[in-house]
């Protein structure tokens, strides 16, 4: 069991100022949730899980970072967060899931290992792709499900992966996208389930040794904190390199022919995972800058102050939440873009689902892509 004590200790809890600044920096806060994450810090403070069990805003923290990006002491209120967490979950206490927890069960049902996944079918027949053996592993997370778990969201994750498969083709690369590829145990482990998330920990790892592959990239921002963060224990040697998309597209652009899709402005979404988390701002941005004939024009809040999607690990989905997501959308529409790009999947559902406002749909709507996407559609 976690021993909270040991964690804020190392979180650096005991620097906590209590001047306040993260509950007025924290987004849920910010419009009219009564969340408060130094209420949390002076809480754990004390050493005693019964302290921290009995707050009911538990599970309401988007983890999204911007309050350790604006502590004065650098208190790692995330840290605190997962272990807080963890302690709920060995007492029996667990988020009111939204969409009926149908995401965490399929991801338990992959953490048990007893189901047959189908999970191939997405690969167009000009797609090159090895199952098995490779240099480079290409991994594509929960985003082949996605699809079909929100047919009514008007968006389509497949693009993105498709869009990926298709770039490194074109470079020559033919990666291992595996069959036997099992969730990455991300929104787990953030709701506190460490015991299944090793379970995924453990055959991701072990699948990914096997491939023989050095390098490992990923379009999804929060599967690739997993592996860069979360996973780094679990590695029988030394980890290997791993990427996001952008991250590797940024070192590749120069050798793809592109073709000016005649102007096009965008602007671009900051996952909170691959931004404040692990600190990933310019790549995307390069990489969506060299397409030739397209224009990126910055939202207000943008890098470390970005907005937060407002959806983190599936474990509340409320007003405040659709509140953060409809100030964003205004603040991407105010800058003018044709089309929203982004770096991860979940910015794409969460922001979608907001877009179905019945009366404010037409204000906020606006395309979406992923990044490789982008890319993918200037080839010639």
């Amino acid at each position: 069991m976690v021993e909270l004590a040991e964690v804020t200790r190392k979180a650096k809890a005991w620097a906590c100022y209590d001047c306040g600044k993260c509950t007025a920096t924290c987004p849920i806060a910010r419009v009219g949730g009564s969340y408060s994450p130094r209420r949390h810090i002076l809480s754990s403070n004390t050493g005693d899980p019964r302290e921290v069990l009995e707050l009911e805003t538990l599970f309401t923290c988007l983890s999204c970072g911007l309050c350790e990006q604006r502590c004065p002491a650098q208190v790692v209120y995330t840290d605190i967060v997962l272990a807080c967490r963890e302690l709920a979950h060995d007492e029996g206490i667990e988020p009111d899931c939204p969409h009926g927890g149908t995401l965490q069960s399929i991801m338990r049902l992959m953490a048990s290992g007893g189901t047959q996944q189908n999970r191939m079918e997405w690969l167009d027949k000009e797609m090159q792709t090895e199952p098995e053996k490779g240099e480079v592993f290409y991994w594509t997370g929960c985003a082949v499900y996605y699809d079909s778990l929100f047919p009514d969201y008007d968006f389509d994750a497949l693009s993105g992966i498709r869009a990926a498969v298709k770039l490194f083709n074109k470079l020559n690369v033919i990666p291992v996208v595996s069959p036997r590829e099992r969730c990455c145990g991300h929104d787990l482990l953030w709701n506190g389930d460490r015991e299944n998330f090793e379970l995924l920990a453990r055959h991701n790892v072990k699948l990914f040794e096997e491939s023989g592959a050095e390098l490992l990239v990923t379009s999804c921002a929060e599967c690739l904190r997993i592996w860069k963060k979360d996973y780094q224990s679990f590695f029988a040697g030394t980890p290997p390199q791993i990427l996001h998309i952008s991250e590797y597209l940024v070192e590749h652009m120069p050798e793809l022919e592109l073709k000016d899709n005649g102007g096009l402005k965008v602007t671009y979404q900051d996952p909170c995972r691959l931004g404040r988390h692990l600190k990933i701002y310019d790549p995307p941005r390069e990489v969506v800058t060299a397409v030739p004939g397209v224009e990126l024009v910055e939202m207000r809040r943008t890098k470390a102050g970005a907005a937060c999607c407002a959806g983190g690990t599936w474990s509340n989905c409320d007003i405040f939440a659709k509140k953060i997501q409809i100030d964003r959308l205004r603040e991407v529409r105010a800058t003018g873009a044709e089309v929203l790009v982004t770096a991860c999947p979940k910015c794409q559902i969460h922001l979608s689902c907001a877009m179905k406002d019945p009366n404010l749909g037409e204000e906020l709507k606006i395309e979406m892509r992923d990044v490789a996407e982008l890319v993918a559609e200037a080839l010639t």
